[in-house]
């Protein structure tokens, strides 16, 4: 909240900054010279000369501050209360004094020492904002002083804005860039550490999955089973079925939408039809276990086969609703995004529209409508809330829709609710299926980059 009150605070100098940069050139462009650059980048000079040196103390402030706090905090406890502590319980006797100051619950209630270390942190705080926000000022003011001065009609405001601009687009990139790196090097390293104690071998093929691991060695399945094979299918199998539902519908859709509907009847059908996008996914999973899955279980039932309470086709079904705007909204774009010059050149040729449709539309809109599909196969992959409540928890190996199945990403959920060890296999057989499903997602779109590049060769 500190912080944030801070950048209101450069925000509203940086538009000051601006106001007069602008200001002065417009005072300037009186004289005989003429102005380089126009006021408005004279004044976006002026506000990146306050915003970037106070960003930059803001951000610097921000990492360093905290751990000189820390340091005093711990180098003011009384003599004799980190002797002989570990590491790991320094941070424990932190982390109470960081919840005693903040007033939530610590391990250790009453502790007048924590207390007293816990008062002098909000001291130290607030002390820190005071000083961060008078520097942030004081390099704010001094920018915009400097920035004033620079100000003439000979000053190539315009390049050095733009400039300015370029960087911010590269570290923007940059960061983009940085975060997957990040996540990636994450999944690797907890998952290298999992295959240390599960063989890779076993993980990629094995047929049993039962990750719950016992407290002593001589329970029942202390080494657990972690075979990987029915998650991936019952993740398959789902997913299959939502696309068999939302591919048809959501391209047939959106070809009537493009090529034969009303355009009265497209401004009401199209945002209706993308509503479905905006609905919660609880909301998908009570409709999926309360309508769908008991009416799918009677109409099998009837006709004399065996369905389970919960099953992969009620979560593939109510699944492939959902996610029906996406291949509809994005393959209506792509489809009325192909030239009109194609259509009529197909009709000079004697075709009907239908054969235009099939013979030209679509083919030459095929890149995007790969794009929509591989969309909708990654949103559907990564559902979680509709496979909990429709299809179940059992990790059985099966292909048959009827029956009880689980997915990787409900795995992954049920293995970091709670406590847990990051040194058990069974916490972090959790990486070992985000890394798993990373490897998949990524064939998948070189699957579909390879279609794109093909059909973009033959319509270039």
């Amino acid at each position: 909240m500190q912080t944030m009150i801070v950048i209101l605070a450069l925000t509203g100098l940086a538009l000051i900054g601006y106001m007069t940069g602008r200001g002065r050139s417009l005072v300037l462009a009186r004289g005989i010279t003429p102005l380089h650059s126009l006021p408005s980048y004279h004044g976006l000079y002026v506000a990146f000369w306050v915003a970037i040196p106070a960003l930059l103390v803001l951000v610097l402030w921000l990492v360093i501050e905290p751990r000189v706090i820390e340091w005093i905090v711990l180098g003011a406890l009384p003599s004799g209360t980190l002797d002989g502590l570990a590491a790991d319980r320094v941070g424990l006797l932190l982390n109470d004094i960081r919840n005693t100051a903040s007033g939530n619950i610590a391990s250790q209630k009453d502790n007048p020492v924590i207390e007293a270390a816990a008062a002098q942190l909000n001291s130290l705080r607030a002390i820190g904002f005071v000083l961060m926000a008078v520097s942030c000022a004081i390099a704010g003011t001094g920018g915009l002083v400097l920035a004033q001065r620079r100000i003439a009609p000979g000053l190539r405001a315009r390049n050095s804005v733009e400039r300015i601009i370029h960087i911010i687009l590269i570290l923007s990139s940059m960061i983009a860039i940085l975060t997957t790196l990040g996540i990636v090097l994450s999944l690797v390293f907890e998952s290298w550490r999992f295959f240390t104690k599960v063989p890779v071998w076993d993980f990629l093929f094995g047929l049993d999955w039962s990750p719950q691991t016992a407290l002593r060695a001589d329970q029942v399945g202390s080494s657990g089973a972690f075979g990987a094979v029915p998650l991936i299918a019952g993740t398959m199998l789902i997913t299959f079925i939502a696309m068999m539902v939302a591919a048809p519908v959501g391209l047939m859709s959106a070809i009537y939408m493009a090529e034969y509907a009303d355009p009265r009847f497209r401004a009401i059908a199209k945002p209706m039809l993308e509503i479905l996008a905006g609905i919660p996914t609880v909301v998908y999973g009570f409709f999926a276990a309360l309508t769908v899955a008991p009416a799918i279980r009677g109409w099998g039932e009837a006709i004399g086969l065996s369905v389970s309470s919960e099953s992969a086709l009620a979560a593939g079904v109510v699944m492939g609703i959902m996610i029906i705007p996406f291949v509809s909204s994005l393959s209506d774009d792509v489809i009325n995004a192909v030239p009109q010059s194609l259509r009529d050149g197909s009709y000079a040729l004697g075709a009907t529209r239908s054969e235009t449709i099939t013979s030209v539309i679509i083919p030459a809109a095929l890149p995007g409508i790969v794009g929509a599909i591989l969309l909708a196969v990654s949103r559907a992959i990564g559902e979680t809330m509709i496979v909990v409540m429709a299809a179940g928890l059992a990790a059985n190996l099966t292909i048959n829709p009827l029956e009880a199945v689980t997915t990787v990403t409900v795995q992954i959920v049920t293995l970091l609710v709670g406590d847990q060890e990051f040194d058990s296999a069974k916490t972090l057989s959790a990486f070992a299926l985000g890394l798993m499903l990373f490897v998949i997602t990524l064939a998948l779109n070189v699957i579909a980059l390879g279609v794109v590049r093909k059909y973009r060769e033959k319509y270039d």
